[in-house]
C-alpha cells in the first residue's frame, strides 16, 4: 500500500522545484500554468526568492501546493500512485488533488484564496508559531494554559513535537517556559500569522 502525506506551510525554501522544472517537462508545464493562473511569477519566487517574499502566506501556500502536486504527478507517471492520501493543513488540498477530488486549477484557485485570506487575517491580528520538541503533549498544553489565552497548542505533529500558535509575545513566553521545562528545542516557524489559533 502506498500512502502520500503532503506538507503544509513552513516547508517552503528558495530553490524549491527548480530541479524538477529543469528536468521534467510535466513539471515545467504545471509551474508555467500556475504562473498564468495566479497572475504572478510564482516560479521565479520559488527558484530565486527572496525568502521573505516566498514566506508570505499568499505566495507560500500556492508554492507548496504546486510543488506537492508536481511531485505526486511525477511519481504517478513513473508507476508510484497513492492508495491513500493525507495532508497536513494546507497539504489537504494537495491530497485532494492527488486523489482526483480536485483538478489542478480548482485546487490552485482554492489555495490562492485561502492564502490571501490567511495573510489578511495575519495582518489584522499578527501572531507567530513555534514548534516545541522534546516535551509531552500534556506539558505543552499546561505551559500554554499557564501563559494565558493568547497562545494555544495548534498542531500535535508527532510524539514530542507540538506547534504552538498565538500572539507573538505569548508564543515567545511559552517557548521560554518550554525550554525551562526541558524541551530539547524550540523552532520559530517561517509563517506570517498565528495559524490554527483563534487569531485566524
Amino acid at each position: 500500500m502506498n500512502a502520500f502525506l503532503f506538507p503544509g506551510q513552513a516547508s517552503q525554501d528558495v530553490g524549491m522545484g527548480q530541479d524538477l522544472y529543469e528536468r521534467f517537462p510535466e513539471a515545467k508545464e504545471l509551474f508555467d500554468a500556475a504562473d498564468e493562473l495566479l497572475g504572478f511569477a510564482l516560479t521565479e519566487l520559488c527558484f530565486s526568492g527572496p525568502m521573505e517574499e516566498l514566506s508570505q502566506t499568499s505566495v507560500t501556500q500556492p508554492a507548496v501546493y504546486v510543488h506537492s502536486v508536481i511531485v505526486a504527478r511525477l511519481l504517478a507517471a513513473r508507476g508510484l500512485s497513492p492508495d491513500v492520501v493525507a495532508g497536513h493543513s494546507l497539504g489537504e488540498y494537495s491530497a485532494l488533488t492527488a486523489a482526483g477530488v480536485l483538478d489542478f486549477q480548482q485546487g490552485l484557485s482554492l489555495v490562492q484564496e485561502r492564502g490571501r485570506l490567511m495573510q489578511e487575517a495575519g495582518r489584522n491580528r499578527p501572531g507567530a508559531m513555534t514548534a516545541i520538541l522534546g516535551l509531552e503533549d500534556e506539558v505543552v498544553v499546561r505551559l500554554c494554559d499557564e501563559t494565558g489565552p493568547a497562545v494555544v497548542p495548534a498542531n500535535f505533529n508527532a510524539p514530542g513535537q507540538v506547534v504552538i500558535s498565538g500572539e507573538a509575545d505569548a508564543v515567545v513566553q511559552a517557548s521560554e517556559a518550554a525550554l525551562a521545562a526541558g524541551a530539547s528545542k524550540v523552532v520559530s516557524l517561517p509563517v506570517t500569522g498565528a495559524f490554527h489559533s483563534p487569531l485566524m
